[in-house]
């Protein structure tokens, strides 16, 4: 073998997907988008397109799909998309676009696969920025057979399987992105809120130190999480509460939470170490 066959050759350079903190930060909804992708078992919702993109074009979005599969062309044509996948290929946001791409090229019937995308477009650069997300809680994953032809029975079993996990879930409608569950014998509140994670730690403090983080006298303030950059506050029920029992209750924590989100004076001791707890108490409540 000659020196120049001995040459090492340098592999090409492939064009890594930057980090994002906030995955869905600028769609409508982005909070909606979160809860769906981390902790609702069954939800859908409908976003448009660009019309540089595809004409009066609109996309099914699903918490999860048969198979956890990133997407599907149903056989009506609708363009179903999953977001809960057991893939991730360093940026959600171009995941998901990268599928609905690749759904808008196939004919009704055909799945699609999960293939590393690479550096490419968004969802914020495909999504018609005017679209609506209105999330659709499901108490179960009955919508996947409806209309499809099932001759082997895959999809009836993994839908019976699927439903078997399901936990009793609810959005609630007088504020953006918060739901309550059922989780065993224990109930939940969780609620993804758009703000600056270190402001709204100190809003939280100084509520919590007035008294004012409880959504009721039953219903205390646990701790947080956090999901694509933002912050998830968890609240437990110390008895049983139904979803609309909240509503009330939640409108009026919203615009406590807005005065304290406002209020830029220094914290006091005893607001600091309220803050240093909830910043250290982080959860995961599935």
């Amino acid at each position: 073998m000659g020196k120049k066959s001995r040459r090492r050759v340098k592999p090409a350079k492939v064009e890594r997907v930057p980090f994002r903190a906030r995955t869905f930060e600028g769609l409508p909804g982005e909070c909606d988008w979160v809860a769906m992708r981390e902790f609702v078992p069954s939800a859908t919702a409908v976003v448009t397109l660009r019309p540089e993109i595809a004409v009066d074009a609109t996309v099914r979005v699903c918490t999860l799909l048969p198979a956890a599969a990133p997407g599907l062309v149903r056989p009506d044509g609708e363009l179903w998309v999953g977001l809960q996948v057991t893939h991730n290929f360093g940026d959600v946001s171009r995941d998901i676009a990268a599928a609905i791409e690749q759904g808008l090229g196939l004919e009704p019937g055909s799945e699609i696969v999960a293939t590393d995308p690479g550096v490419g477009p968004r969802l914020q650069e495909i999504v018609d920025p005017a679209s609506e997300f209105a999330v659709d809680v499901q108490e179960g994953f009955d919508f996947w057979t409806a209309g499809v032809d099932d001759p082997t029975g895959d999809i009836a079993a993994g839908m019976e399987q699927a439903n078997q996990l399901a936990t009793p879930t609810a959005r609630l409608e007088e504020v953006d992105a918060a739901y309550w569950t059922q989780l065993g014998e224990r109930q939940f509140l969780r609620w993804v809120m758009p703000h600056d994670e270190e402001t709204l730690l100190s809003a939280l403090a100084r509520l919590h130190v007035a008294g004012d983080d409880r959504l009721g006298d039953d219903v205390r303030l646990i701790g947080s999480f956090r999901a694509h950059g933002l912050l998830v506050p968890v609240w437990e029920m110390e008895k049983p509460t139904e979803a609309a029992e909240l509503e009330g209750p939640v409108a009026a924590f919203q615009s406590r939470l807005n005065d304290a989100l406002a209020d830029s004076t220094p914290l006091t001791t005893e607001q600091r170490g309220a803050r240093n707890g909830l910043a250290n108490r982080q959860i995961t409540v599935r």
